[in-house]
């Protein structure tokens, strides 16, 4: 009897932006199964994650995450080599716990990039912050789609999420889909999402200083992405990982 889990379909709203084609040319080839992080209760773990690069070009990222009493974890993620890639993580808070995310997708050409997040309250006083920053080119597509559920005794939540999409072009598309499922009535939850283009009076401006148009770009895109890694506070790996980023953006621009 085969192990391999049926190939999502578009019914299921976690895979609502997927490309399932390309998915289906490796689906089984994709792990059966997350990989598992707890992080013991009091303790603090944090975690940077770039999209692995995979020869088929589809690569899954697939992480279950348990934060027990007291604890916190900081995960930073990035997403950019792949024709499709995606990154989904579930998360459960137990009381006390505070889970951290800055994710960043920067897709061009033809790519299909995207962040699916799910935040569990289950107990109180739990706090929860997710901050992603997309930048998109070409015809690519980039989606987040971040569910926060807060369970009826989970009283003191506090949670927000904060989704920006940057369109290089018009062809570009960009799915911001931030959900809210609260049944306790003692919590503090918010979510935003906008998708725009870069400011033409900030560049404007920036131009009318001297500053050539294709280096006041840049710095634009350069500061727009740091809001999904200003959270990590290990210098030497906040550095890194927006190394790899502006990289990334070399490629967009």
């Amino acid at each position: 009897m085969s192990n391999v889990i049926p190939l999502p379909t578009r019914k299921d709203e976690a895979w609502r932006y997927a490309d399932l084609d390309a998915l289906a040319r490796v689906w089984g080839d994709v792990p059966q199964g997350p990989e598992r992080i707890t992080v013991p209760a009091g303790e603090t773990l944090a975690r940077q994650i770039v999209l692995p690069v995979a020869m088929s070009g589809v690569s899954i990222t697939d992480l279950d995450v348990v934060i027990e009493a007291g604890a916190t974890f900081a995960l930073h993620l990035l997403a950019t080599d792949a024709d499709y890639g995606r990154m989904s993580v579930n998360v459960l808070l137990h009381e006390g716990a505070h889970f951290e995310m800055g994710g960043a997708i920067l897709g061009h050409a033809d790519q299909t990039l995207e962040i699916v997040t799910q935040v569990n309250h289950a107990h109180p006083n739990a706090t929860s912050n997710q901050v992603v920053r997309s930048v998109l080119a070409g015809h690519a597509t980039g989606s987040f789609l971040g569910k926060v559920a807060v369970a009826r005794h989970a009283q003191k939540t506090d949670a927000s999420q904060s989704v920006k999409a940057m369109l290089l072009d018009r062809t570009a598309t960009a799915n911001a889909k931030p959900e809210l499922e609260i049944y306790a009535d003692d919590v503090k939850c918010a979510h935003g999402a906008t998708v725009g283009e870069l400011d033409k009076a900030a560049l404007f401006y920036m131009a009318a200083r001297g500053l050539p148009p294709s280096i006041a770009r840049k710095l634009m895109l350069q500061a727009f992405i740091a809001d999904a890694f200003v959270s990590l506070e290990d210098d030497a790996a906040r550095e890194a990982i927006e190394t790899r980023a502006l990289a990334a953006l070399e490629g967009l621009a």
